[in-house]
């Protein structure tokens, strides 16, 4: 068995799990990662975490003896320390050893990460055995006996260690995202946010408003929620208009599903630029510039489709047409103003994006300004922050009880402790795909042609997304396959392109395995044929058109 077939094996039981045997997602991925983690032999993983840890890429000298190493300064190496030389073709151990006999400072300084402050890079001459050739690699002795631990850890650890590894990553952002979107909807912010964007375009405006609200609440508020608020004001606004309700439906599921596939803290870009990775910061900031295009595309596209096509406003069971001609003329008085609505979204999008700006700028920044951002925009603390004042407006806005308001929380951690167990139960089936050493096959793809590389990966995720339904579940899985390329230090672009591709390889195909399509004709009042017709055919245009943007800027502005 080689680590393709062994990839198959876990993507079939993903997707015939969830599609076939209708698991839920969690328990599929983590059969999945069980499975594939009994088909992967020792020397595999043992192979795979030497090569996580080489030093660095090198070439042999013409003469045979000696190789120069280029190392981080975090990664020093002293003179005289004895390195060990492994060949992980074949996932063997040591063959010989290796002196480090001198050390140079290069006279250059470079970005590292983003970083703008100094970042020294060291050359290292070492003397090599006779015999290595280019394929070998070269790891500290500490970390050829850590390789060789993994390799002897049982299959239930393995997974264990991942899951956990992914939870301390992702864990406490998902839950508060759960939280700020709960209190968004509950203190009438989210609704706040649409009828003041609606006021600012007008009546004619209304789908561009619609565009723009879905885009804003589908940051930190899932698909299914965001349409569950907006549809009703949809069809509210064609009852006042008359017509035009195809339009509608079309620009709140063109801003929202975008929003869901790029930009954090939605689980599943979250995810993506964890394992890749990613700064959250730069994956929000791409995202957004992604997702602003693709969304406009998706404008157009449903203003020309209401042009030919009509869609009825039909009675469903959410909402009665009586009970939308109420909704019509509902009272603003007891929604919260404006400005504190928003806060919740902005203030994350701030304190995380301009961490990134300020490390990225090639100015000295004072420390203690520096030591405020880092710590004011990280991620954790940002999103506790949004939180938290997302949680005072609840309270200002409703006034509930204490036993109301820990109903109201404990509802959102519980949504969210679902989507927590999804999600890291995906880092662990990554992580034990990545441990087959299947990324070393697909690393084999010409990595300077950015077009192959970004398309691949948004077929690999188009693959598994019209096979099962879920997006997240779709970026998880393509990421674990991928996540090699990133780590490996071989790409000719930053990976935020990367993650982008994988985001916008999500969307297509939306139909009756995705309950998303069934959330939209259910909701909305469409037929399963309807929905083809019209939904399907959106969503991968927008993704496409989202793959040729991040081609563009991998290809112009590679970031490296």
């Amino acid at each position: 068995m080689n680590p393709v077939t062994v990839l198959l094996v876990g993507v079939v039981i993903v997707i015939g799990g969830v599609l076939v045997l209708r698991l839920h997602a969690f328990l599929a991925l983590v059969l999945a990662a069980l499975t594939v983690g009994v088909l992967t032999p020792s020397e595999w993983i043992e192979g795979y975490a030497v090569r996580n840890k080489a030093l660095a890429d090198h070439s042999v000298s013409a003469d045979g003896h000696e190789i120069t190493l280029t190392v981080e300064s975090s990664k020093k190496l002293s003179i005289g320390q004895r390195l060990v030389v492994l060949r992980v073709g074949d996932g063997q151990g040591a063959l010989a050893e290796a002196i480090v006999r001198a050390e140079a400072v290069v006279a250059r300084y470079e970005l590292l990460e983003g970083n703008a402050a100094e970042s020294k890079r060291r050359v290292a001459v070492v003397s090599i055995p006779q015999g290595t050739d280019s394929t070998d690699v070269l790891v500290t002795r500490k970390n050829a006996v850590a390789a060789q631990e993994l390799a002897k850890q049982t299959v239930g650890q393995r997974v264990a260690t991942a899951f956990g590894t992914t939870c301390g990553k992702i864990g406490i952002l998902i839950a508060m995202a759960a939280i700020i979107g709960k209190c968004l909807l509950e203190s009438g912010a989210a609704d706040r946010m649409v009828r003041s964007t609606l006021r600012l375009f007008g009546q004619r405006g209304a789908p561009a408003a619609f565009l723009t609200s879905g885009f804003a609440l589908g940051i930190p508020v899932f698909f299914d929620t965001v349409f569950y608020l907006m549809i009703p004001l949809g069809k509210a606004m064609r009852m006042r208009t008359g017509g035009n309700y195809l339009f509608y439906v079309l620009t709140i599921v063109a801003g929202a599903t975008m929003a869901h596939s790029l930009v954090p803290p939605t689980p599943g870009p979250l995810f993506v630029a964890e394992e890749l990775g990613v700064d959250i910061g730069a994956m929000i900031l791409g995202g957004m510039a992604v997702g602003l295009v693709t969304i406009v595309v998706g404008y157009v596209y449903a203003k020309t489709v209401n042009r030919f096509c009509e869609l009825p406003l039909r009675e469903s069971a959410d909402f009665t047409l009586d009970d939308l001609e109420k909704l019509a003329q509902r009272d603003e008085s007891e929604l919260p103003p404006l400005w504190i609505s928003v806060l919740p979204i902005l203030l994350p999008v701030v304190l995380i994006g301009g961490r990134t700006v300020l490390r990225s700028l090639p100015t000295e920044l004072s420390d203690p300004m520096m030591r405020v951002a880092e710590t004011l925009g990280n991620k954790n603390i940002a999103l506790v922050l949004s939180a938290a004042v997302a949680m005072a407006m609840l309270v200002r806005q409703s006034r509930p009880n204490r036993r109301e308001l820990a109903a109201s929380m404990q509802a959102a951690l519980a949504s969210g402790g679902v989507i927590i167990l999804i999600t890291a139960a995906g880092g662990a089936f990554g992580q034990t795909i990545q441990q087959t050493g299947v990324a070393n096959l697909i690393s084999d793809l010409p990595t300077g042609s950015p077009a192959l590389i970004l398309a691949a990966a948004f077929l690999i995720t188009t693959a598994v997304r019209t096979a099962q339904g879920s997006a997240t579940v779709a970026m998880i899985t393509a990421v674990g396959i991928l996540s090699g390329l990133a780590t490996s230090g071989q790409l000719p672009f930053h990976p935020v392109y990367l993650a982008l591709a994988i985001g916008c390889g999500s969307k297509p195909v939306a139909w009756m395995n995705d309950s998303g399509f069934w959330v939209i004709c259910k909701m909305g009042g469409m037929t399963e044929g309807e929905g083809l017709r019209y939904i399907t055919p959106m969503t991968a245009t927008m993704g496409l058109v989202g793959l040729g943007v991040t081609i563009l800027g991998a290809t112009w502005w590679p970031l490296v």
